[in-house]
């Protein structure tokens, strides 16, 4: 798998199915996905294997006797379904999925380097002009990247 990049705006339709980009398909060597909820309302895409990778951890380092653990595995894990594409290149979002997320129509999708995120468009630039000064702080964190 290559990495997964790029910023895309398309639409889901009544059927709650959405095309994914192409470019980020080609980067993909699969023919389904992993799709789970997300931090912040928007959905996670994870292709198997790196699904198989993040559960693992996630399960790993949690315990059933600690609730905050079991709180990240019930919203992480539990509602996590996968997904197919079909001969059109769509993913049939499932309905549950599509509420927590907000999804109605206009989506943004991010590629996330290892991962994609779906977002309702519009809670997606609420999220980036709410965040803003923030990012400026966590971005002078990452001092140690020089160019």
């Amino acid at each position: 798998m290559n990495l997964l990049t790029g910023e895309y705006n398309n639409t889901l339709d009544e059927k709650g199915r959405i095309l994914f980009p192409a470019k980020l398909r080609a980067s993909i060597d699969q023919n389904a996905l992993m799709v789970t909820k997300g931090l912040n309302n928007c959905l996670w895409l994870f292709t198997m294997d790196e699904w198989d990778q993040f559960q693992s951890k996630v399960t790993s380092n949690a315990s059933i006797l600690k609730e905050k653990s079991m709180m990240v595995v019930r919203r992480f894990i539990t509602p996590a379904q996968d997904v197919e594409f079909d001969k059109s290149g769509r993913l049939s979002i499932p309905q549950s999925l599509r509420e927590y997320a907000g999804l109605s129509k206009d989506c943004t999708i991010l590629g996330m380097a290892k991962y994609v995120e779906i977002w309702d468009s519009n809670a997606y630039l609420e999220y980036l002009n709410q965040t803003e000064e923030s990012f400026r702080e966590a971005a002078e964190d990452f001092n140690d990247i020089g160019f």
